[in-house]
């Protein structure tokens, strides 16, 4: 039946040609490609639980007073999404476990993008012909933070709502169209009563289907261009090493998709997110202590935070502070991020196909770089606490405030140099990345063993000692003694009668390595 099924689709769509060329692909097997695949599962998660919490949620600004089954709150007036969200969490079976979840796998797919992108930018994996895949990427990681912060503002509690108030600054902010921009989007003056609802649209429907088309581009764009690769043994520009997509990499993804899916619900069963309940309605002239947003926005708000009380007045008009920190840098942020490909190849007039990744310490000027960016965006996340530090410490806020300035400018300033000092000495050294070799195991004529530190010739691979004989049978016993001795491993073959029988990949001292199919 299975057959006959298969070859009826076969006749009308000619699957098996490509099916097979599909499921013959090579996959690498080093453990960074699989931060994409945490990206892809945690997506899957937030498209399963937003379903079951779409059932439940009702995206309306409209009063009502709460008669749910949350008793600190009967009686208060509040908006039917914050009841409805209430409602979720202690009246639905299972919902609150939903709702953490969904919470839980938001963050973990914006941070595992973050993490991707960062493999992908350290190891030169943007560069031709995967810029478009890079700019398909980025564009992914601004929509997973921008749909993360509708989502998070839905629920009309104090933190979002305040959060929400926040955003209606941030369009205002905009030189000359603030103002229309901001009434447009929020259907009249703050709060208004149309946000909600738009939000909702947007959180659930438009920007889920637009990432899941760019998430369907990307690994399409994955699955024509040949996959990258880290620089070893056999490794060349026109292979990929690795296991084929069926069965072993289909085996190993699947089970990984069910980790991430049990790791995700172990954090939403034992530790709590978003305990809208405490933070209660939300209130214009309301604002709660030591509340952030979720990390993903941190790095704005401690941006917002730290910014100078400057403004540019001009020709009549008013460029406010907020535009700063809220709109102009982020818009340098993402806008350098999409053409960062194209920016590189032209200050390093390198416009060569690459199919071989780089190591991070190979190209210092490019990791000193990302490595001093990265900090800074890490002390802007930390300022998005300066309340809380403020009042942990028992120092003034202004100092706090002062002090993230400060940090925000020299941090970068000194991790871009030891970076890049670091990068270089790691050049340097011969064996970079590998241990050398100082302990030989030797074999007496009376059967025993032992290890000996020998001096090594220049232009030797290994250590060179004599020779001795050894059944290849037998090899696995220096290798156990060379294990317990505590020191490199080689084997030991006799002396071929002529130098034609050397083996190239064997050193001619008489010593040589383990073969690479020896277990």
């Amino acid at each position: 039946m299975i057959d006959a099924l298969f070859n009826w689709f076969d006749e009308r769509l000619g699957i098996s040609g490509s099916g097979r060329k599909m499921l013959n692909k090579i996959f690498p097997d080093h453990w960074s490609f699989l931060i994409g695949e945490i990206a892809l599962y945690s997506f899957i998660v937030l498209l399963g639980t937003g379903v079951f919490l779409t059932l439940y949620f009702v995206p309306s600004s409209k009063e009502v007073i709460y008669e749910g089954s949350y008793a600190p709150l009967r009686g208060q007036p509040v908006s039917e999404a914050f009841a409805s969200t209430l409602n979720l969490s202690f009246a639905v079976r299972g919902g609150l476990l939903m709702r953490q979840m969904h919470h839980w796998s938001a963050n973990i797919f914006v941070g595992s993008i973050v993490v991707h992108m960062l493999r992908i930018f350290f190891t030169g994996a943007f560069r031709k012909p995967r810029e478009l895949n890079w700019i398909v990427g980025s564009t992914l990681l601004i929509l997973a933070i921008f749909n993360g912060f509708l989502g998070y503002s839905l629920p009309d509690d104090l933190v979002s709502g305040t959060g929400i108030r926040i955003s209606f600054s941030i369009v205002e902010s905009i030189p000359l169209i603030g103002s229309y921009a901001a009434f447009f989007l929020f259907g009249g003056n703050f709060p208004g009563n149309a946000i909600i609802p738009r939000f909702f649209i947007l959180h659930v429907l438009v920007l889920p289907a637009v990432i899941v088309g760019l998430l369907s581009a990307h690994l399409g764009m994955l699955v024509r261009q040949k996959h990258t690769q880290f620089p070893g043994r056999g490794n060349t520009p026109r292979n990929v090493v690795g296991a084929p997509l069926w069965p072993t990499f289909v085996a190993k993804t699947t089970g990984f998709m069910f980790l991430t899916v049990a790791v995700t619900g172990v954090l939403s069963a034992f530790f709590q997110i978003n305990p809208v309940w405490l933070y209660g309605p939300y209130v214009p002239y309301k604002v709660s202590y030591a509340v952030q947003p979720d990390w993903y926005m941190g790095w704005l708000d401690g941006a917002l935070r730290i910014m100078p009380s400057w403004e540019i007045v001009g020709f009549g008009h008013m460029i406010p502070n907020v535009f700063f920190p809220a709109i102009l840098l982020p818009g340098i942020t993402f806008g350098v991020l999409q053409m960062w490909p194209f920016i590189e190849a032209r200050l390093t007039h390198d416009h060569a196909e690459h199919q071989i990744l780089d190591r991070p310490r190979d190209r210092p000027k490019r990791t000193a770089f990302g490595a001093a960016v990265f900090s800074f965006y890490f002390v802007l996340f930390g300022a998005s606490a300066t309340d809380v530090l403020a009042n942990y410490l028992s120092i003034s806020l202004n100092v706090v405030l002062t002090s993230f300035r400060f940090l925000a400018i020299a941090v970068p300033l000194i991790v871009f140099p030891v970076t890049y000092r670091i990068c270089k000495e790691m050049q340097s050294v011969p064996t970079a990345g590998k241990r050398k070799r100082a302990n030989v195991v030797l074999r007496s004529a009376e059967g025993g063993y032992s290890t000996v530190r020998a001096e090594e010739r220049p232009g030797d691979a290994v250590p060179r000692v004599d020779p001795l004989p050894l059944d290849e049978d037998l090899q696995f016993v220096p290798v156990m003694a060379g294990v317990l001795a505590g020191g490199d491993v080689l084997a030991e073959e006799t002396q071929p009668e002529s130098p034609a029988e050397v083996d190239s990949d064997r050193p001619r001292s008489g010593i040589f390595r383990i073969p690479r199919n020896y277990r």
